[in-house]
């Protein structure tokens, strides 16, 4: 399926919301450090309800050791700095999608490697500053997979344990 993968997320019902939404999804959660919770943090675990024992979430020192790891089919970014619309996009089971933390967003020296052809918004009215990031990330999530004909939806949820990545 896809990597959900955020970078450095720092609301944890955030985290919590995209949680349940990769175990009802089949994504797997790669979430970068230093998270701005911890992981037993309780409105995480009350945001993500008792889905947190059918997703694949796996946790990163590094965006370096994710890439060197996982090593994605393809990187999308998505930011609000970016001119490509996320639904130009022909999307891939393999495919990871890269959001950044909640005030800040992807700094530039992840989004400028990524090239204007990786890099991804999703359309907000003018005068506006951003998507919740559990929004922004269920949009791009169900796009992908609509374009790939909702693969695995009859299939079970798996028991998928909490996992933490090794060190980078």
């Amino acid at each position: 399926m896809f990597h959900v993968v955020l970078y450095q997320p720092e609301i944890p019902p955030n985290t919590g919301n995209i949680i349940r939404l990769c175990a009802n999804t089949g994504a797997q959660l790669h979430l970068i450090h230093p998270l701005g919770f911890r992981m037993d943090d309780r409105e995480l675990k009350r945001a993500g309800l008792d889905y947190h024992e059918h997703a694949r979430c796996r946790e990163h020192e590094s965006l370096e050791s994710f890439l060197s790891l996982i090593a994605p089919r393809r990187l999308f970014g998505f930011s609000t700095h970016a001119t490509r619309l996320f639904t130009d996009v022909r999307y891939a089971v393999g495919d990871a999608m890269l959001f950044g933390p909640e005030t800040r967003g992807l700094p530039p020296w992840v989004r400028e490697p990524l090239g204007a052809k990786a890099l991804l918004r999703i359309p907000m009215r003018a005068g506006v500053r951003s998507l919740n990031l559990s929004n922004a990330v269920a949009i791009a999530v169900y796009e992908a997979w609509r374009q790939c004909g909702f693969a695995g939806v009859n299939e079970p949820a798996d028991y998928f344990e909490l996992s933490r990545g090794p060190a980078a």
